[in-house]
Protein backbone atom coordinates (compact mmCIF):
# COMPACT_ATOMS: atom_id res chain seq x y z
CA UNK A 1 0.00 0.00 0.00
CA UNK A 2 1.40 3.65 -0.85
CA UNK A 3 2.18 4.92 2.60
CA UNK A 4 4.02 8.21 4.18
CA UNK A 5 6.43 6.70 5.97
CA UNK A 6 6.47 9.07 8.93
CA UNK A 7 2.76 8.33 9.63
CA UNK A 8 2.37 4.90 8.70
CA UNK A 9 -1.20 5.58 7.07
CA UNK A 10 -2.54 5.19 3.47
CA UNK A 11 -1.96 8.41 1.53
CA UNK A 12 -5.28 9.19 0.37
CA UNK A 13 -6.24 8.38 -3.73
CA UNK A 14 -9.24 11.17 -4.21
CA UNK A 15 -11.49 13.56 -2.32
CA UNK A 16 -15.34 13.85 -2.62
CA UNK A 17 -16.66 16.20 -5.03
CA UNK A 18 -20.32 15.59 -4.90
CA UNK A 19 -22.69 14.04 -2.19
CA UNK A 20 -25.38 12.19 -1.97
CA UNK A 21 -27.50 13.05 1.64
CA UNK A 22 -28.99 9.81 2.63
CA UNK A 23 -32.81 9.66 4.48
CA UNK A 24 -34.02 8.65 7.82
CA UNK A 25 -35.43 5.96 7.86
CA UNK A 26 -36.86 4.57 10.90
CA UNK A 27 -36.81 0.80 11.63
CA UNK A 28 -40.74 0.42 11.09
CA UNK A 29 -40.32 1.99 7.65
CA UNK A 30 -37.86 -0.48 7.32
CA UNK A 31 -39.75 -3.26 8.15
CA UNK A 32 -42.94 -2.50 6.16
CA UNK A 33 -40.59 -2.20 3.21
CA UNK A 34 -39.27 -5.77 3.81
CA UNK A 35 -42.48 -7.72 4.19
CA UNK A 36 -43.98 -6.07 0.95
CA UNK A 37 -41.00 -6.76 -1.17
CA UNK A 38 -40.95 -10.59 0.40
CA UNK A 39 -37.64 -10.25 2.41
CA UNK A 40 -35.76 -10.07 -1.07
CA UNK A 41 -32.31 -8.35 -0.56
CA UNK A 42 -32.75 -7.75 -4.12
CA UNK A 43 -35.72 -6.51 -4.00
CA UNK A 44 -35.57 -3.54 -1.17
CA UNK A 45 -36.02 -0.09 -2.45
CA UNK A 46 -32.26 1.21 -2.62
CA UNK A 47 -33.34 4.66 -1.63
CA UNK A 48 -34.05 3.47 2.05
CA UNK A 49 -31.11 2.48 2.79
CA UNK A 50 -28.10 3.96 5.13
CA UNK A 51 -25.25 1.70 3.24
CA UNK A 52 -25.52 -0.90 0.72
CA UNK A 53 -23.31 -4.02 -0.11
CA UNK A 54 -25.17 -5.56 -2.49
CA UNK A 55 -22.68 -5.28 -5.38
CA UNK A 56 -19.98 -3.57 -6.33
CA UNK A 57 -21.11 -4.07 -9.95
CA UNK A 58 -22.04 -0.76 -11.40
CA UNK A 59 -22.28 1.00 -7.94
CA UNK A 60 -18.95 2.36 -9.00
CA UNK A 61 -18.45 6.49 -8.23
CA UNK A 62 -16.79 7.71 -11.66
CA UNK A 63 -13.91 9.68 -11.63
CA UNK A 64 -13.90 13.52 -13.08
CA UNK A 65 -11.93 12.33 -16.22
CA UNK A 66 -15.09 9.89 -16.54
CA UNK A 67 -18.31 12.76 -16.34
CA UNK A 68 -15.95 15.05 -18.56
CA UNK A 69 -15.44 11.68 -21.62
CA UNK A 70 -19.43 11.22 -21.12
CA UNK A 71 -19.44 15.10 -23.20
CA UNK A 72 -17.62 13.44 -26.08
CA UNK A 73 -20.49 10.72 -26.21
CA UNK A 74 -21.64 9.94 -29.97
CA UNK A 75 -25.13 8.55 -30.70
CA UNK A 76 -24.59 7.65 -33.90
CA UNK A 77 -26.01 4.01 -34.69
CA UNK A 78 -23.04 2.73 -36.79
CA UNK A 79 -19.16 3.41 -35.76
CA UNK A 80 -19.60 6.26 -32.77
CA UNK A 81 -15.91 7.53 -31.94
CA UNK A 82 -16.44 6.07 -28.64
CA UNK A 83 -16.30 2.61 -30.39
CA UNK A 84 -13.14 2.74 -31.58
CA UNK A 85 -11.84 4.77 -28.81
CA UNK A 86 -13.28 1.36 -26.24
CA UNK A 87 -11.25 -1.16 -28.55
CA UNK A 88 -8.25 0.66 -28.07
CA UNK A 89 -8.17 0.93 -24.53
CA UNK A 90 -9.12 -3.14 -24.55
CA UNK A 91 -5.69 -3.13 -26.48
CA UNK A 92 -3.86 -0.46 -23.85
CA UNK A 93 -5.00 -2.72 -20.80
CA UNK A 94 -5.05 -6.15 -22.25
CA UNK A 95 -2.16 -6.16 -24.40
CA UNK A 96 -0.22 -3.10 -24.85
CA UNK A 97 1.44 -2.90 -21.29
CA UNK A 98 3.48 -0.53 -20.70
CA UNK A 99 2.94 1.24 -23.71
CA UNK A 100 -0.61 2.30 -23.78
CA UNK A 101 -1.55 4.76 -27.10
CA UNK A 102 -3.97 6.31 -24.82
CA UNK A 103 -5.96 7.07 -27.63
CA UNK A 104 -8.87 8.51 -26.29
CA UNK A 105 -7.25 11.56 -25.12
CA UNK A 106 -7.12 12.56 -29.25
CA UNK A 107 -11.21 12.62 -28.42
CA UNK A 108 -11.19 14.22 -25.06
CA UNK A 109 -8.71 17.02 -26.42
CA UNK A 110 -10.59 17.71 -29.86
CA UNK A 111 -8.12 16.63 -32.00
CA UNK A 112 -8.93 18.60 -35.12
CA UNK A 113 -6.43 16.64 -37.71
CA UNK A 114 -8.56 14.66 -39.56
CA UNK A 115 -4.75 12.55 -40.67
CA UNK A 116 -3.98 11.93 -37.44
CA UNK A 117 -7.83 10.72 -36.57
CA UNK A 118 -7.62 8.49 -39.42
CA UNK A 119 -3.94 6.74 -38.95
CA UNK A 120 -3.91 6.64 -35.36
CA UNK A 121 -7.74 5.65 -34.61
CA UNK A 122 -10.62 5.20 -37.07
CA UNK A 123 -8.36 3.03 -39.87
CA UNK A 124 -5.85 1.20 -37.83
CA UNK A 125 -5.22 -2.17 -39.11
CA UNK A 126 -4.30 -4.50 -35.88
CA UNK A 127 -4.71 -8.27 -35.83
CA UNK A 128 -3.34 -11.03 -33.95
CA UNK A 129 -4.62 -9.77 -30.35
CA UNK A 130 -8.29 -9.67 -28.81
CA UNK A 131 -9.75 -6.82 -30.96
CA UNK A 132 -9.16 -7.29 -34.56
CA UNK A 133 -9.08 -3.56 -36.68
CA UNK A 134 -10.70 -2.13 -39.39
CA UNK A 135 -11.33 -5.15 -41.83
CA UNK A 136 -10.05 -7.62 -40.06
CA UNK A 137 -12.84 -7.25 -37.29
CA UNK A 138 -15.52 -7.63 -40.19
CA UNK A 139 -13.84 -10.91 -41.33
CA UNK A 140 -12.45 -12.44 -38.55
CA UNK A 141 -14.46 -11.05 -35.40
CA UNK A 142 -13.02 -11.31 -32.29
CA UNK A 143 -14.36 -8.03 -30.14
CA UNK A 144 -17.85 -8.24 -29.12
CA UNK A 145 -19.55 -5.37 -26.86
CA UNK A 146 -22.77 -6.02 -24.71
CA UNK A 147 -24.66 -4.21 -21.72
CA UNK A 148 -22.51 -6.33 -19.16
CA UNK A 149 -20.92 -9.39 -18.08
CA UNK A 150 -23.93 -11.62 -18.48
CA UNK A 151 -24.75 -11.16 -21.68
CA UNK A 152 -21.45 -11.85 -22.63
CA UNK A 153 -21.31 -15.04 -21.11
CA UNK A 154 -24.77 -16.02 -22.53
CA UNK A 155 -23.25 -15.26 -26.07
CA UNK A 156 -20.34 -17.07 -25.47
CA UNK A 157 -22.11 -20.46 -23.70
CA UNK A 158 -25.52 -20.49 -25.88
CA UNK A 159 -22.59 -20.16 -28.99
CA UNK A 160 -20.36 -23.15 -27.82
CA UNK A 161 -23.54 -25.04 -27.16
CA UNK A 162 -24.65 -25.11 -30.40
CA UNK A 163 -21.66 -25.77 -32.41
CA UNK A 164 -20.79 -28.56 -29.95
CA UNK A 165 -24.39 -29.88 -31.24
CA UNK A 166 -23.82 -29.49 -34.66
CA UNK A 167 -20.98 -31.38 -34.47
CA UNK A 168 -21.46 -33.77 -31.97
CA UNK A 169 -24.98 -34.08 -32.54
CA UNK A 170 -27.47 -32.77 -29.34
CA UNK A 171 -27.82 -33.93 -26.26
CA UNK A 172 -24.50 -35.02 -24.99
CA UNK A 173 -23.28 -33.75 -21.69
CA UNK A 174 -20.20 -31.35 -21.09
CA UNK A 175 -18.63 -29.60 -18.74
CA UNK A 176 -16.44 -26.33 -17.24
CA UNK A 177 -14.29 -26.58 -14.90
CA UNK A 178 -13.34 -23.22 -12.90
CA UNK A 179 -11.31 -22.19 -10.00
CA UNK A 180 -15.14 -21.03 -9.03
CA UNK A 181 -18.03 -19.81 -11.26
CA UNK A 182 -19.55 -16.76 -10.10
CA UNK A 183 -23.48 -16.87 -10.13
CA UNK A 184 -24.16 -15.53 -13.60
CA UNK A 185 -21.12 -17.13 -14.92
CA UNK A 186 -22.94 -20.95 -13.84
CA UNK A 187 -25.85 -20.12 -14.58
CA UNK A 188 -25.47 -19.57 -17.87
CA UNK A 189 -23.44 -22.83 -18.31
CA UNK A 190 -26.13 -24.68 -16.91
CA UNK A 191 -28.82 -23.13 -19.29
CA UNK A 192 -27.24 -24.56 -21.82
CA UNK A 193 -27.37 -27.96 -20.50
CA UNK A 194 -23.42 -28.00 -19.74
CA UNK A 195 -22.46 -28.81 -15.91
CA UNK A 196 -20.15 -25.86 -14.35
CA UNK A 197 -17.15 -27.67 -11.93
CA UNK A 198 -15.56 -25.97 -9.16
CA UNK A 199 -12.35 -26.67 -8.17
CA UNK A 200 -11.20 -24.22 -5.31
CA UNK A 201 -8.13 -24.14 -3.63
CA UNK A 202 -7.95 -26.53 -0.50
CA UNK A 203 -8.01 -24.15 2.56
CA UNK A 204 -10.05 -21.77 1.37
CA UNK A 205 -11.45 -21.15 4.82
CA UNK A 206 -8.33 -21.77 7.02
CA UNK A 207 -7.99 -18.68 9.63
CA UNK A 208 -5.84 -16.49 8.84
CA UNK A 209 -3.67 -13.43 11.20
CA UNK A 210 -5.39 -10.11 10.73
CA UNK A 211 -2.09 -8.62 11.20
CA UNK A 212 -0.62 -10.33 8.24
CA UNK A 213 -3.00 -8.73 5.63
CA UNK A 214 -0.38 -6.11 4.51
CA UNK A 215 2.80 -8.66 4.28
CA UNK A 216 0.88 -12.13 3.39
CA UNK A 217 -1.49 -13.56 1.04
CA UNK A 218 -1.87 -17.14 0.20
CA UNK A 219 -3.79 -17.07 -3.44
CA UNK A 220 -6.66 -18.79 -1.73
CA UNK A 221 -8.29 -18.38 -5.22
CA UNK A 222 -6.63 -20.39 -7.32
CA UNK A 223 -7.44 -23.16 -8.82
CA UNK A 224 -6.83 -26.79 -7.39
CA UNK A 225 -4.23 -28.33 -10.30
CA UNK A 226 -4.62 -32.03 -8.97
CA UNK A 227 -8.24 -32.20 -9.16
CA UNK A 228 -8.11 -30.32 -12.31
CA UNK A 229 -5.83 -32.47 -14.25
CA UNK A 230 -7.77 -35.42 -13.00
CA UNK A 231 -10.49 -33.86 -14.46
CA UNK A 232 -9.46 -33.38 -18.08
CA UNK A 233 -7.85 -36.84 -17.76
CA UNK A 234 -11.56 -38.53 -16.58
CA UNK A 235 -13.52 -36.39 -19.05
CA UNK A 236 -10.99 -35.94 -22.37
CA UNK A 237 -10.55 -32.86 -24.31
CA UNK A 238 -13.78 -33.37 -26.63
CA UNK A 239 -16.16 -33.35 -23.52
CA UNK A 240 -14.90 -29.74 -21.98
CA UNK A 241 -15.07 -26.98 -24.11
CA UNK A 242 -13.04 -24.34 -22.26
CA UNK A 243 -10.88 -23.56 -18.66
CA UNK A 244 -12.35 -20.77 -16.91
CA UNK A 245 -10.12 -18.78 -14.11
CA UNK A 246 -12.21 -16.48 -12.35
CA UNK A 247 -9.85 -13.40 -11.59
CA UNK A 248 -9.82 -12.60 -9.10
CA UNK A 249 -12.58 -14.96 -7.44
CA UNK A 250 -15.42 -14.04 -6.60
CA UNK A 251 -17.39 -17.14 -5.57
CA UNK A 252 -13.93 -17.74 -3.30
CA UNK A 253 -14.72 -15.04 -1.25
CA UNK A 254 -13.05 -12.41 -3.66
CA UNK A 255 -9.24 -14.38 -3.15
CA UNK A 256 -6.99 -13.70 -5.50
CA UNK A 257 -5.63 -16.03 -8.51
CA UNK A 258 -1.33 -16.02 -8.38
CA UNK A 259 0.42 -16.01 -11.74
CA UNK A 260 2.16 -18.94 -10.99
CA UNK A 261 -1.27 -20.74 -11.27
CA UNK A 262 -2.47 -18.92 -13.92
CA UNK A 263 0.51 -20.45 -15.53
CA UNK A 264 0.10 -23.80 -14.29
CA UNK A 265 -3.64 -23.96 -15.41
CA UNK A 266 -2.56 -22.49 -18.93
CA UNK A 267 0.24 -24.91 -18.97
CA UNK A 268 -2.49 -27.99 -18.36
CA UNK A 269 -5.12 -26.65 -21.02
CA UNK A 270 -2.23 -26.58 -23.92
CA UNK A 271 -1.12 -29.70 -23.12
CA UNK A 272 -5.19 -31.17 -23.83
CA UNK A 273 -5.96 -28.59 -26.42
CA UNK A 274 -8.61 -26.86 -24.78
CA UNK A 275 -9.47 -22.94 -24.55
CA UNK A 276 -8.30 -21.26 -21.22
CA UNK A 277 -10.63 -18.04 -20.59
CA UNK A 278 -10.74 -15.53 -17.95
CA UNK A 279 -13.84 -14.08 -16.18
CA UNK A 280 -11.62 -10.80 -15.95
CA UNK A 281 -14.45 -8.65 -14.30
CA UNK A 282 -11.52 -7.98 -11.44
CA UNK A 283 -8.45 -8.18 -13.29
CA UNK A 284 -6.89 -4.96 -11.98
CA UNK A 285 -7.42 -6.07 -8.48
CA UNK A 286 -5.62 -9.59 -9.15
CA UNK A 287 -2.16 -8.03 -10.72
CA UNK A 288 -2.20 -5.55 -7.68
CA UNK A 289 -2.15 -8.75 -5.17
CA UNK A 290 0.29 -10.49 -7.67
CA UNK A 291 2.56 -7.41 -7.73
CA UNK A 292 1.99 -7.15 -3.68
CA UNK A 293 2.67 -10.85 -2.63
CA UNK A 294 3.76 -12.64 -5.69
CA UNK A 295 7.72 -13.11 -5.07
CA UNK A 296 9.50 -11.83 -8.78
CA UNK A 297 6.83 -9.02 -9.32
CA UNK A 298 6.85 -6.67 -6.58
CA UNK A 299 8.81 -4.03 -8.96
CA UNK A 300 6.77 -5.00 -12.03
CA UNK A 301 4.13 -2.53 -13.09
CA UNK A 302 0.41 -3.24 -13.16
CA UNK A 303 0.03 -2.71 -16.37
CA UNK A 304 3.14 -4.94 -17.52
CA UNK A 305 1.54 -7.62 -15.14
CA UNK A 306 -1.78 -7.72 -16.90
CA UNK A 307 -0.32 -8.03 -20.24
CA UNK A 308 1.47 -11.41 -18.84
CA UNK A 309 -1.56 -12.35 -16.92
CA UNK A 310 -3.62 -12.25 -20.45
CA UNK A 311 -0.92 -13.44 -22.39
CA UNK A 312 -1.70 -16.77 -21.08
CA UNK A 313 -5.62 -16.18 -21.97
CA UNK A 314 -7.69 -17.41 -25.52
CA UNK A 315 -10.08 -15.35 -24.54
CA UNK A 316 -11.99 -13.82 -21.78
CA UNK A 317 -15.63 -12.52 -20.54
CA UNK A 318 -15.69 -9.40 -18.81
CA UNK A 319 -17.87 -7.18 -16.52
CA UNK A 320 -16.93 -4.13 -17.26
CA UNK A 321 -19.27 -2.53 -14.41
CA UNK A 322 -16.57 -4.16 -11.93
CA UNK A 323 -13.12 -3.14 -10.80
CA UNK A 324 -14.21 0.08 -10.55
CA UNK A 325 -14.83 0.48 -14.02
CA UNK A 326 -17.80 2.05 -15.07
CA UNK A 327 -21.54 2.06 -14.28
CA UNK A 328 -22.41 -0.47 -17.15
CA UNK A 329 -21.10 -2.48 -19.80
CA UNK A 330 -19.20 -5.69 -20.64
CA UNK A 331 -17.83 -7.77 -23.10
CA UNK A 332 -16.52 -10.88 -24.59
CA UNK A 333 -13.05 -10.87 -26.52
CA UNK A 334 -11.12 -13.83 -28.27
CA UNK A 335 -7.47 -14.37 -29.35
CA UNK A 336 -7.52 -13.81 -33.21
CA UNK A 337 -6.40 -16.95 -34.54
CA UNK A 338 -6.38 -19.08 -31.56
CA UNK A 339 -7.52 -22.22 -29.92
CA UNK A 340 -11.04 -21.39 -29.67
CA UNK A 341 -11.45 -19.89 -33.06
CA UNK A 342 -10.15 -23.34 -34.10
CA UNK A 343 -12.28 -25.41 -32.39
CA UNK A 344 -15.59 -23.77 -32.69
CA UNK A 345 -15.03 -22.73 -36.28
CA UNK A 346 -16.69 -24.67 -38.93
CA UNK A 347 -15.90 -25.09 -42.81
CA UNK A 348 -18.63 -23.21 -43.24
CA UNK A 349 -18.45 -20.01 -41.03
CA UNK A 350 -16.01 -18.49 -38.53
CA UNK A 351 -16.90 -18.61 -35.09
CA UNK A 352 -16.59 -14.84 -34.66
CA UNK A 353 -18.72 -14.40 -37.27
CA UNK A 354 -21.56 -16.23 -35.46
CA UNK A 355 -20.93 -14.23 -32.53
CA UNK A 356 -21.54 -11.34 -34.15
CA UNK A 357 -24.12 -12.21 -35.60
CA UNK A 358 -26.00 -13.08 -32.68
CA UNK A 359 -24.64 -9.63 -31.19
CA UNK A 360 -26.36 -8.12 -33.47
CA UNK A 361 -29.80 -10.02 -32.93
CA UNK A 362 -29.69 -9.68 -29.05
CA UNK A 363 -28.12 -6.49 -28.28
CA UNK A 364 -28.10 -4.01 -31.36
CA UNK A 365 -25.23 -3.03 -33.97
CA UNK A 366 -21.77 -3.86 -32.66
CA UNK A 367 -20.73 -0.81 -32.11
CA UNK A 368 -22.66 -0.17 -29.34
CA UNK A 369 -23.61 -3.50 -28.36
CA UNK A 370 -26.75 -2.00 -25.98
CA UNK A 371 -25.13 0.75 -24.57
CA UNK A 372 -25.15 4.81 -25.17
CA UNK A 373 -22.50 6.43 -26.64
CA UNK A 374 -21.74 8.32 -23.25
CA UNK A 375 -21.42 4.84 -21.26
CA UNK A 376 -18.96 4.10 -24.00
CA UNK A 377 -16.58 6.90 -23.64
CA UNK A 378 -16.83 6.48 -19.69
CA UNK A 379 -15.92 3.02 -19.80
CA UNK A 380 -12.70 3.30 -22.59
CA UNK A 381 -11.85 6.45 -19.50
CA UNK A 382 -12.37 3.97 -16.83
CA UNK A 383 -10.23 1.17 -18.89
CA UNK A 384 -6.96 3.27 -18.57
CA UNK A 385 -7.57 4.39 -14.82
CA UNK A 386 -8.75 1.56 -13.14
CA UNK A 387 -4.67 -0.18 -14.20
CA UNK A 388 -3.50 3.33 -11.54
CA UNK A 389 -1.57 1.47 -8.87
CA UNK A 390 -2.32 4.50 -6.42
CA UNK A 391 -5.94 3.94 -6.58
CA UNK A 392 -5.92 -0.02 -6.68
CA UNK A 393 -3.43 0.17 -3.24
CA UNK A 394 -6.18 2.39 -2.02
CA UNK A 395 -9.23 0.46 -3.09
CA UNK A 396 -7.66 -2.79 -1.65
CA UNK A 397 -6.44 -1.00 1.88
CA UNK A 398 -10.33 0.40 2.23
CA UNK A 399 -11.58 -3.37 1.90
CA UNK A 400 -8.61 -4.78 4.51
CA UNK A 401 -9.45 -1.96 6.79
CA UNK A 402 -12.95 -3.24 7.20
CA UNK A 403 -12.07 -6.72 7.33
CA UNK A 404 -9.19 -6.04 10.35
CA UNK A 405 -11.55 -4.26 12.24
CA UNK A 406 -14.45 -7.11 11.89
CA UNK A 407 -11.34 -9.64 13.25
CA UNK A 408 -10.77 -7.99 15.81
CA UNK A 409 -14.73 -7.70 17.22
CA UNK A 410 -14.37 -11.39 17.19
CA UNK A 411 -16.36 -11.82 13.62
CA UNK A 412 -15.87 -14.45 11.44
CA UNK A 413 -14.41 -13.00 8.19
CA UNK A 414 -12.52 -14.93 5.53
CA UNK A 415 -9.10 -13.56 5.73
CA UNK A 416 -7.44 -12.58 4.41
CA UNK A 417 -9.48 -9.92 2.56
CA UNK A 418 -10.34 -9.84 -1.27
CA UNK A 419 -9.91 -7.06 -3.44
CA UNK A 420 -13.78 -5.60 -3.62
CA UNK A 421 -15.69 -7.39 -0.82
CA UNK A 422 -15.39 -9.01 2.45
CA UNK A 423 -17.14 -12.22 2.92
CA UNK A 424 -18.29 -13.37 6.24
CA UNK A 425 -17.67 -17.32 7.15
CA UNK A 426 -21.39 -18.33 8.20
CA UNK A 427 -20.31 -21.29 9.62
CA UNK A 428 -18.13 -20.35 11.80
CA UNK A 429 -20.74 -17.45 12.87
CA UNK A 430 -23.27 -19.56 13.79
CA UNK A 431 -21.12 -22.05 15.17
CA UNK A 432 -22.57 -24.10 18.46
CA UNK A 433 -26.02 -23.21 17.40
CA UNK A 434 -28.90 -25.14 16.20
CA UNK A 435 -28.67 -23.42 12.75
CA UNK A 436 -28.83 -26.09 9.79
CA UNK A 437 -27.06 -24.77 6.56
CA UNK A 438 -30.70 -25.09 4.68
CA UNK A 439 -31.71 -23.23 7.47
CA UNK A 440 -30.38 -20.00 5.45
CA UNK A 441 -29.13 -18.26 8.48
CA UNK A 442 -26.92 -15.90 6.00
CA UNK A 443 -30.04 -14.80 4.60
CA UNK A 444 -31.59 -14.36 8.03
CA UNK A 445 -28.29 -12.58 8.95
CA UNK A 446 -28.99 -9.87 6.13
CA UNK A 447 -32.68 -9.42 6.64
CA UNK A 448 -31.65 -8.63 9.89
CA UNK A 449 -28.70 -6.39 9.46
CA UNK A 450 -30.95 -4.47 6.83
CA UNK A 451 -34.32 -4.24 9.24
CA UNK A 452 -31.75 -2.95 11.97
CA UNK A 453 -29.23 -0.88 10.58
CA UNK A 454 -30.41 0.02 7.33
CA UNK A 455 -27.34 -1.66 5.73
CA UNK A 456 -27.84 -4.56 2.86
CA UNK A 457 -25.41 -7.22 1.75
CA UNK A 458 -25.65 -10.47 -0.17
CA UNK A 459 -26.10 -14.11 0.99
CA UNK A 460 -23.65 -16.01 -1.58
CA UNK A 461 -23.84 -19.75 0.13
CA UNK A 462 -26.39 -22.70 0.36
CA UNK A 463 -29.56 -20.02 -0.62
CA UNK A 464 -28.34 -18.54 -4.01
CA UNK A 465 -26.15 -21.49 -5.14
CA UNK A 466 -29.61 -23.56 -4.52
CA UNK A 467 -28.52 -26.03 -1.89
CA UNK A 468 -31.66 -27.67 -1.59
CA UNK A 469 -31.78 -28.40 -5.19
CA UNK A 470 -27.81 -30.06 -5.74
CA UNK A 471 -26.79 -33.46 -5.57
CA UNK A 472 -24.15 -33.73 -2.71
CA UNK A 473 -21.24 -33.90 -5.22
CA UNK A 474 -22.81 -30.70 -6.80
CA UNK A 475 -22.94 -29.19 -2.96
CA UNK A 476 -18.93 -29.54 -2.15
CA UNK A 477 -18.75 -26.76 -4.69
CA UNK A 478 -21.10 -24.00 -2.54
CA UNK A 479 -19.57 -21.85 0.32
CA UNK A 480 -21.06 -20.58 3.46
CA UNK A 481 -20.35 -17.00 3.06
CA UNK A 482 -22.69 -13.46 3.25
CA UNK A 483 -20.33 -11.00 0.93
CA UNK A 484 -20.56 -6.93 1.55
CA UNK A 485 -19.40 -5.30 -1.78
CA UNK A 486 -17.52 -2.42 -1.20
CA UNK A 487 -18.66 0.30 -4.05
CA UNK A 488 -15.19 2.18 -5.78
CA UNK A 489 -14.76 5.23 -4.13
CA UNK A 490 -18.42 5.97 -2.72
CA UNK A 491 -17.59 5.21 1.28
CA UNK A 492 -15.77 6.65 3.96
CA UNK A 493 -13.71 6.01 7.16
CA UNK A 494 -16.80 6.85 9.10
CA UNK A 495 -19.54 4.46 6.75
CA UNK A 496 -16.33 1.60 7.18
CA UNK A 497 -16.90 2.13 11.41
CA UNK A 498 -20.88 2.05 11.29
CA UNK A 499 -20.61 -1.17 9.42
CA UNK A 500 -18.28 -2.55 11.72
CA UNK A 501 -20.38 -1.28 14.73
CA UNK A 502 -23.66 -2.70 12.97
CA UNK A 503 -21.98 -6.00 12.14
CA UNK A 504 -20.53 -6.56 15.78
CA UNK A 505 -23.44 -5.86 17.64
CA UNK A 506 -25.56 -8.08 15.39
CA UNK A 507 -22.95 -11.18 16.18
CA UNK A 508 -22.92 -10.81 20.04
CA UNK A 509 -27.01 -11.10 19.53
CA UNK A 510 -26.81 -13.80 16.53
CA UNK A 511 -28.64 -16.17 18.67
CA UNK A 512 -32.40 -13.79 17.79
CA UNK A 513 -30.96 -14.45 14.07
CA UNK A 514 -34.22 -16.17 12.31
CA UNK A 515 -33.92 -19.42 9.84
CA UNK A 516 -35.32 -18.81 6.97
CA UNK A 517 -37.91 -20.20 4.53
CA UNK A 518 -38.50 -19.63 0.91
CA UNK A 519 -42.12 -19.34 -0.01
CA UNK A 520 -41.84 -18.92 -3.34
CA UNK A 521 -39.65 -20.12 -6.57
CA UNK A 522 -37.17 -22.40 -4.63
CA UNK A 523 -36.96 -23.91 -8.28
CA UNK A 524 -35.56 -20.85 -9.80
CA UNK A 525 -32.66 -20.07 -11.64
CA UNK A 526 -30.47 -17.42 -9.90
CA UNK A 527 -33.19 -17.35 -7.65
CA UNK A 528 -31.48 -14.66 -4.82
CA UNK A 529 -32.60 -12.01 -7.37
CA UNK A 530 -36.37 -12.85 -7.27
CA UNK A 531 -37.71 -15.59 -4.82
CA UNK A 532 -39.79 -15.01 -2.22
CA UNK A 533 -38.66 -15.80 1.62
CA UNK A 534 -39.64 -15.54 4.88
CA UNK A 535 -38.00 -15.54 8.30
CA UNK A 536 -39.29 -17.87 11.48
CA UNK A 537 -38.72 -15.86 14.59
Amino acid sequence: MKLMNELGVPVPAHKSHVIRPIKDVTLEQRERALRETEYNMFSFPADLLVLDYLSDSGSTAMSELQWAALFHGDESYGRNKGYYVLLDSIRDTFERGDSPREAFKLILSGEKDVEKLMDELYLTKEEGGFVNAGANQLSRPNAFITPQGRAAEHLLFSTIREVLDEMNGPGKPYWIPNNGHFDTTGANIAANGIEPVNMFQPGVLEEFPWEKMDSENPFKGDMDLERLEAFLKEKGRENIPVIYLTITNNTVAGQPVSLNNIKAVHKLATQYDIPLFFDACRFAENAAFIKQFEKGYEQRSIRSIVQEMFSLADGFSISLKKDGLSNIGGGLFLRDKGEFVKRFSTAKEDVGVRLKEKQIVWFGNDSYGALSGRDIMALAVGLNEVVDQSYLYNRIGQTRLLAGKLAQEGVPVVLPAGGHAIYLDMNRFFEGSDMKIDDFGGVGFTIELLRNYGIRACELGPFAFEWDQKNEEQRQGILNLVRFAIPRNAYSREHIDYTVAAVSELYKNRDKIPKVKITRGAELRLRHFQTGLKPVY
